[in-house]
């Protein structure tokens, strides 16, 4: 059975995401300041424009040729260049601690929701609420078998939310998401000023 996701909206790109973990963790670390579909269609540019997306290969890349890869037209972010380097970082890091096998961290020693939580959080450019994200959307997407993984996803984690890209299905589910978000920031903005 084929995973089906609606992720990025485009069938190529979701695709790539439903069958390459390196995919989904690059796509989760572009989801900031571009809607979320174009971030998790990044991954796909990546592949269509090095052949692949081979994770020693982008580690190993040279800085300013991976930063001119991202920032062709249509880039990969809204900031290429800094992407690029977040990007570099992501691969470089889990070919030191994973052996460039992404799924480890949510595989390796069969661990719990906790720990899965905690492998995350520890990822270059992955904060607390990305890392809850992404445990969530591994959970309600990719039937994660880690004990506990709601518990550690938080809000995130609560079955028929419509809070982040884990919740996305299809047209539908992505318009209730965009609302909750938009609702979310009026409601922190009021809460300032």
């Amino acid at each position: 059975m084929t995973r089906r996701l609606y992720l990025a909206g485009d069938p190529g790109a979701d695709e790539l995401l439903a069958r390459e973990p390196l995919a989904l963790l690059i796509g989760m670390l572009l989801d900031q300041q571009v809607p979320m579909e174009t971030a998790f269609a990044g991954p796909k540019k990546i592949a269509d424009r090095m052949g692949g997306l081979d994770i020693r290969a982008i580690a190993e890349a040279d800085p300013e040729g991976f930063a001119a890869t991202c920032a062709q037209t249509p880039a990969v972010h809204r900031f290429p260049g800094s992407m690029a380097k977040r990007i570099q970082t992501l691969c470089a890091y889990l070919v030191e601690h994973y052996d460039g096998r992404p799924e480890a961290l949510w595989t390796e020693g069969a661990p719990d929701g906790r720990e899965v939580l905690r492998r995350l959080k520890a990822l270059p450019g992955y904060g607390d609420q990305k890392a809850r994200i992404f445990l969530a959307l591994l959970g309600k997407q990719f039937d994660l078998d880690a004990s506990g993984w709601r518990e550690a996803a938080g809000a995130y984690g609560e079955d028929g939310a419509r809070k982040s890209i884990a919740d996305v299905l299809d047209e539908q589910t992505l318009a209730e998401v965009r609302a909750y978000k938009k609702s979310a920031k009026a409601a922190a903005k009021a809460k300032k000023g």
